[in-house]
């Protein structure tokens, strides 16, 4: 899997302070997407077992309490990237079981392959659907278009 960007300090992908990962890869692509330069599946830098440690590091650090750990990118269930997503959010629920996961998906529920549903387990809190620019919302909370759902799954 590759990376784009990791946040060890973010407050606005998800309710309080987080750590974030924006991973490379999206088939969806989304007319207006603002984060355009994530699609492609090579894009970014590989995602190592030390950015791994650091985000378990991180979340663990008490001079800055994380509420949890945020995914989005691109996208995470991106076919190429459930093997690593699944490992992490894992490795996250197993290292910090007080954190929660919120994963940012172009897929919805109803459309996840059985591998996908397998890292679905493992989250909090799901927001699935491709960005519709027509229905897209400043306003909206955790979302950029109105169709998209964020479900409470823990």
């Amino acid at each position: 899997m590759n990376y784009h960007r990791y946040y060890p300090v973010d407050v606005v992908n998800g309710p309080g302070t987080r750590c974030t990962l924006f991973v490379a890869g999206c088939l969806h692509q989304c007319k207006g997407c603002y984060n355009k330069s994530t699609w492609k599946i090579d894009s970014g830098k590989p995602f190592t077992q030390a950015v791994e440690d650091q985000i378990i590091t991180d979340l663990q650090d008490q001079r800055i309490v994380r509420q949890g750990f945020s995914l989005s990118g691109g996208d995470p269930l991106h076919p190429q990237n459930i093997a690593a997503v699944l490992q992490l959010v894992k490795r996250i629920k197993l290292e910090c079981p007080d954190k929660d996961i919120w994963l940012w998906t172009g897929y919805t529920l109803d459309q996840l392959t059985a591998n996908q549903r397998a890292v679905v387990n493992y989250l909090d809190v799901l927001v699935d659907g491709k960005f519709i620019q027509a229905l897209h919302e400043p306003n909206l909370l955790w979302r950029g278009s109105h169709n998209q759902v964020i479900h409470k799954l823990g």
